[in-house]
């Protein structure tokens, strides 16, 4: 940068280097969407309040605090002295301040350093008073013991407090409580009419001429174990094999039977609550399933055949279902990563006290992402093998992500916690410590697939049936045995080992599919390493004599005559093929073509047919006559 003081901030900027603006853009990328024409407009959006605003919810409380030191010691102040009032290691305050300068909420040099001017309505400092410590301690020493006790209260809690009245003016003379106390002795200034704000040099002097009372450049600890890094994969690795057993379970059933969506969007309560029930995990974790396969683009509103709207499978839920366990996972992790809706909120009521409900567009939260984000990371830092603590360890993460991002919701604090009890389900945590996968989930490098996969068990080509009519499957199966398997048995249990049971219903689904009995046996041997119990032979054979035996169809009208000959004719009438006849007995025809369609047809073929009632009874075909209603005439006028 350069050495000498600019006058303004967009002349700094134009002195500044390539290195220097490419830091810059990299830490505030908004100011460079859309490119800035020249240095003045990209300094007016540096000193703009929605970007200062954005820059300040990255920083963490080293830099914030550095921050409000210079604007405590007013315009024009040096570097040095920002330093020495900031209760840190000299060091890192120090670099606090370059990086301050760096990406231009400070500017000038480190003889003068200048806030943008928006800082000082968005952070919580008076900044208007600056006056020798020796002034300010003797002031405290005049004030009585309940308005020293007010001051002290205030230092701990925060500087601002309300009062009514406010703005009045209190001579000294004449102050006789706490607050005129302070008032008439500027211990106390006005903010509006109802707020008053301790003065900054105040809150100097009554923390020994420090901005705060704790070290504010050491972040707080974790709180940590020991546990085998094997161990924690192994751990992850399972958990996160159940989540794609239990998304692709859950997208199967809602693409047969779709739950429907609620008028005002979102999945209704109801069906959150068998949702649960399907997936064997309560509705808290059901919601997180249900939101993470939204968020992977497998779940989307849809139209039924009734054309009600309903949450269904997406297209690309096929393909996904084809790719390997690894992959399928890594697309839900992702996906969760990123996604800006926290599950953990489902069931809770919004700032109008309405239920907030999964799928539902009231459930956004602009931060969550870059929280959940940032909790991943706290525990990145944690070398393989270490865990945090079984009771305090999400405790310590809270209180890591206050020190690095102090100006985040205080929600955000549940929000964390539900972060790590979500990254359980979905096997990015497990023990308490990040995986290896997970790790890679978060670096982005390597891909976690590739990590993923050598931790899953080999996929199995075989089933383990039992004379109970169920079939155990040793593992997870290969994709094709384990579409087919679907296709005869019902899944009765999941777990280390699935087990699928046959039932009549579930035989004859697979010969409504297509299948044969031949097909049925031949696949149920080839698929054991069992021998086939006779039981399940006997079923399957026994649904196959009853199958069929009585068919269903549809036809919009029918045709019958005892004279067999003449419907004969009609069948084999190259001028009748429209009409699509088809004879399911001798005296019987039926078509899909209407009643109404049909008759005239047949005339013109030379038939005389009759229409037939329900009953049986013919129906006359007398054409209706219509008539229009008599005008009514208006009296005569009276002579």
């Amino acid at each position: 940068m350069s050495t000498s003081a600019p006058r303004s901030l967009a002349e700094q900027l134009r002195s500044w280097s390539d290195q220097d603006l490419a830091h810059l853009v990299a830490r505030r990328p908004d100011l460079a969407a859309p490119a800035p024409q020249d240095s003045t407009q990209l300094a007016s959006r540096a000193a703009s309040r929605p970007s200062v605003l954005r820059m300040l919810d990255q920083l963490d409380r080293l830099h914030i605090t550095t921050l409000e030191a210079a604007l405590a010691l007013g315009a024009g102040s040096r570097a040095e002295d920002v330093v020495a009032v900031v209760r840190a290691d000299p060091a890192a305050a120090s670099a606090a301040v370059d990086e301050l300068l760096a990406v231009a909420l400070l500017w000038g040099d480190r003889d003068g350093l200048r806030p943008v001017t928006v800082l000082t309505e968005l952070l919580p400092t008076a900044g208007d008073v600056v006056r020798p410590a020796e002034e300010v301690a003797a002031l405290l020493a005049e004030v009585g013991p309940q308005a020293r006790a007010l001051l002290d209260h205030l230092e701990e809690h925060g500087p601002l407090g309300s009062v009514e009245g406010a703005d009045r003016v209190v001579a000294l003379e004449r102050a006789r409580t706490p607050v005129e106390e302070l008032l008439a002795r500027r211990l106390l200034l006005p903010r509006d009419a109802r707020h008053v704000v301790v003065p900054t040099d105040v809150l100097l002097a009554l923390r020994e001429g420090r901005t705060t009372r704790d070290d504010v450049g050491v972040p707080p600890t974790l709180a940590t174990a020991e546990r085998p890094a094997r161990l924690v994969d192994t751990a992850a690795a399972g958990a996160a094999g159940e989540l794609v057993q239990r998304v692709e379970l859950l997208l199967e059933t809602w693409g047969t039977r779709p739950p429907a969506a609620l008028r005002g969007g979102g999945l209704g309560v109801r069906d959150l609550r068998a949702t649960g029930v399907l997936l064997a995990v309560d509705e808290r974790s059901a919601a997180l399933h249900v939101e993470v396969a939204a968020a992977a683009g497998l779940l989307a509103l849809g139209d039924t055949p009734d054309d009600d709207a309903a949450w269904l499978p997406t297209e690309a839920f096929d393909a996904w279902r084809a790719a390997s366990t690894a992959e399928r996972w890594a697309r839900l992790a992702a996906a969760w990563l990123e996604s800006p809706r926290p599950a953990s909120l489902v069931g809770t009521k919004d700032a109008k006290g309405r239920v907030v409900n999964a799928l539902g567009d009231s459930l956004e939260r602009g931060w969550a992402a870059e929280t959940r984000r940032t909790a991943l990371e706290v525990l990145a830092t944690l070398a393989p093998g270490t865990v945090l603590a079984a009771t305090t360890g999400a405790a310590s993460v809270v209180a890591r992500l206050r020190w690095l991002r102090p100006r985040r919701p205080a929600d955000r604090a549940e929000l964390v916690v539900a972060t790590l009890d979500e990254a359980a389900v979905l096997g990015v945590v497990a023990l308490g410590g990040l995986s290896a996968h997970g790790r890679a989930l978060v670096a982005e490098d390597p891909a976690p697939a590739p990590v993923l996969a050598p931790l899953l068990p080999a996929p199995v080509d075989h089933v383990l049936l039992q004379a109970d009519l169920t079939a155990v499957a040793p593992g997870p199966l290969e994709q094709e045995l384990a579409a087919r398997l679907a296709a005869v048995a019902d899944v009765e249990s999941r777990g280390g080992a699935t087990v699928y049971r046959f039932d009549a219903q579930t035989v004859r689904r697979a010969f409504d599919a297509g299948w044969s009995a031949e097909d049925v046996h031949a696949f149920i041997s080839s698929a054991s390493r069992t021998p086939v119990p006779q039981p399940l032979v006997y079923l399957v054979d026994d649904v196959a004599r009853r199958f069929g035996t009585v068919r269903v169809g549809s036809a919009a009208a029918f045709l019958r005559s005892d004279d067999e000959s003449t419907l004969t004719e009609l069948v084999h009438d190259p001028r009748a093929a429209s009409l699509r006849l088809r004879r399911i007995a001798p005296t019987v025809v039926v078509t899909d073509s209407p009643a109404d369609v049909l008759l005239p047809r047949l005339r013109e073929l030379g038939v005389a047919p009759v229409l037939e009632s329900a009953d049986g009874m013919v129906r006359l075909a007398r054409r209706p006559s219509y008539r229009a209603p008599s005008p009514r005439r208006r009296p005569a006028p009276a002579a």
